[in-house]
């Protein structure tokens, strides 16, 4: 397998999934910055042109954060990152799909690129306001439903990983998560498998 990725971009909570379920996987680092996501030797790859994406050993690929998880956990169960009981997986396919698409796609995303939201340059501030808003209240709920818990659902899994993407973004902008949020990004710090991925993408 081999992960196309960005250092601290969302596909950090994959590169994360992949060193916790121990299998050899290569990694290609894009530079979303240079706008590699859109030049031929990318696009070629995922037309999405957009990280995380995954190569599997048969060359098929596979994109978007909530089916890569997926694939990895359940393909790879001596890992146990996939929660055991419907109860559980149902929960944790709450809790990734609200990360991806409420507070990342509609509350970062709108503090980082304003001009994909914003009718106007004259309307971007105003954008950047609403994406904050969204993505405080995201933390807030988060916060609440973690109160009491080591991890996200039970023991660790793929929902943590989607959650400590966002934690890292919180904390690369020097602002102090939640209390429930900061206790937990803790946590994933000190997993080995976490520690793996923030040095092998030159993050500390």
């Amino acid at each position: 397998m081999k992960l196309l990725y960005s250092p601290g971009a969302c596909s950090i909570g994959i590169h994360v999934i992949l060193e916790e379920i121990g299998a050899p996987f290569e990694s290609e680092k894009i530079s979303l910055r240079d706008g590699e996501q859109f030049q031929a030797a990318f696009t070629s790859r995922n037309p999405k042109s957009k990280v995380p994406t995954l190569i599997r050993d048969d060359g098929s690929v596979l994109t978007e954060f909530p089916a890569i998880a997926y694939y990895l956990a359940n393909t790879h169960p001596a890992a146990k990152l996939w929660p055991e009981g419907v109860e559980a997986q149902t929960r944790a396919l709450e809790i990734i799909d609200y990360v991806v698409a409420t507070i990342h796609m509609q509350g970062f995303s709108r503090m980082f690129v304003p001009g994909k939201f914003a009718p106007s340059e004259a309307d971007a501030e105003a954008v950047k306001k609403r994406g904050l808003e969204i993505f405080e209240t995201g933390l807030a709920f988060l916060d609440h439903a973690l109160a009491g818990k080591d991890y996200a659902v039970g023991p660790f899994s793929v929902a943590d990983a989607a959650l400590f993407y966002i934690e890292f973004w919180r904390h690369s902008g020097k602002l102090a998560l939640p209390t429930h949020l900061a206790g937990h990004f803790q946590r994933m710090l000190a997993r080995p498998a976490v520690q793996r991925v923030m040095k092998k993408e030159g993050l500390g």
